[in-house]
């Protein structure tokens, strides 16, 4: 992409986003960035997925988009609220950013929408990529309405990417932090039997992939956003140990995640497991910094 393109972000201020805009800006993108908020700084845009507000004549001139912007499905308990507000974030918020692209003259020419391996369900052993077909649950329902809130971009003749993104691993906040603190005490270990598998992507490779996904025109409909290494929860908890030079012998019973945070939230989100593999983004010779969960942990610990 020559010249300073003007590009889109929702969600700038979460993990992947915070991460992502100055990799933009340093790649030559002139970044807008949607705010739920008053805008505070000239970059800012402000939109309201809930009431359908967009500033659409500050997305003139956007040539490309990455909407990241949805509920952190993994603070609170899955109340019926809790749940609603997941999946309208995430359906409300797409229809608004999707519809608004399509109206643009010119059109942008890419839409990168955040999805989630979630789509997948809870699958054991099974080789997961883009082909495999949705599962079953809370999640995977929200997925595909996620996923088909990109409609009316599509309609126009926009480029639209699905990212699944895989569990993100970061050297502060996400998942790992979570996972930290109590292997760090020695207190950490496998979540029942550990046969579960994580498919997980470094932060670093994550960014790059999305970069990777706005350049590569050839790309589009779902892209399995994970490292090509996904592994069980025992060896996960085994070597996140190691790196920290812990102990690891505890393993937490399903049935207390199960009380703890419900019984749909913690077979889902912990006790099920999904082996995702990147089979797009191989295709398309994409280069990973971290192939391995050695070498991530290593790096980010």
């Amino acid at each position: 992409m020559a010249g300073r393109e003007k590009i889109a972000v929702t969600g700038a201020s979460g993990l992947v986003g915070n991460a992502l805009v100055p990799v933009l800006r340093a790649n030559g993108f002139d970044v807008i960035r949607l705010v739920r908020r008053s805008p505070q700084a000239s970059d800012e845009v402000r939109w309201d997925p809930d009431v359908g507000i967009i500033d659409k004549a500050a997305l003139r001139g956007v040539s490309c988009a990455v909407h990241l912007a949805g509920e952190n499905i993994a603070t609170g308990r899955w109340t019926g609220a809790k749940k609603a507000r997941i999946r309208n974030s995430r359906v409300r918020g797409t229809e608004l950013i999707a519809g608004a692209l399509a109206k643009l003259t010119p059109k942008p020419s890419v839409l990168i929408s955040a999805s989630a391996i979630g789509y997948y369900g809870s699958r054991g052993t099974e080789t997961l990529d883009e082909h495999a077909l949705a599962g079953s649950g809370f999640l995977a329902s929200v997925c595909r309405e996620w996923e088909d809130a990109t409609g009316a971009a599509e309609d126009a003749g926009v480029r639209v990417v699905h990212a699944r993104l895989g569990i993100v691993l970061a050297a502060a906040g996400g998942a790992l932090a979570k996972m930290k603190m109590p292997f760090a005490l020695g207190v950490g270990g496998r979540i029942g039997d550990g046969d579960q598998y994580m498919s997980w992507i470094a932060l670093e490779d994550l960014v790059s992939a999305l970069l990777f996904a706005l350049k590569r025109s050839d790309l589009k409909g779902p892209v399995n956003l994970v490292s090509p290494d996904p592994v069980t929860n025992d060896y996960f908890t085994k070597t996140l140990a190691r790196a920290l030079k812990r102990p690891a012998v505890l393993t937490v019973p399903k049935f207390a995640l199960r009380f703890g945070l419900g019984s749909e939230m913690a077979d889902e989100m912990l006790i099920g497991g999904a082996r995702v593999i990147p089979a797009a983004l191989h295709a398309s010779g994409f280069a990973w910094e971290y192939t391995t969960l050695e070498g991530a942990l290593g790096s980010l610990l």
